[in-house]
């Protein structure tokens, strides 16, 4: 069965820094874009970032590019956020994504939050 576990969430102080990681198995981890997406109370839910398969290509959000880093290890099936200079305006549940062709696989998402 795919899945997807996020882990690393929390509450942290304006100017902090987190680490999402997400585990992922039972599906072929390797051949699959990974994106995180985060939601907001009250807003859609938006594409922070994505990793290709082979890590060769990432995209970002305007909003957090120079202080969030995606990355991912094949090898242990886990697709990372490092996040930086946090916001009051990146409170949100973060989400995993795996994509490759038609098919899609979430995680349950874990809560950010920035507030002093």
């Amino acid at each position: 069965q795919a899945q997807l576990v996020e882990s690393g969430g929390g509450l942290v102080q304006p100017g902090g820094s987190l680490r999402l990681s997400c585990a992922a198995s039972g599906f072929p981890f390797s051949n699959y874009v990974m994106r995180w997406y985060r939601q907001a109370p009250g807003k859609e839910r938006e594409l922070v970032a994505a990793i290709t398969s082979a890590g060769n290509s990432i995209n970002y959000l305007d909003s957090v590019k120079g202080r969030f880093t995606v990355s991912r290890d094949n090898a242990k099936n886990t697709v990372y956020l490092q996040m930086n200079s946090l916001k009051p305006e990146d409170t949100a549940v973060y989400y995993c994504n795996a994509h490759w062709v038609l098919r899609d696989i979430w995680g349950q998402g874990t809560q950010v939050t920035v507030s002093s």
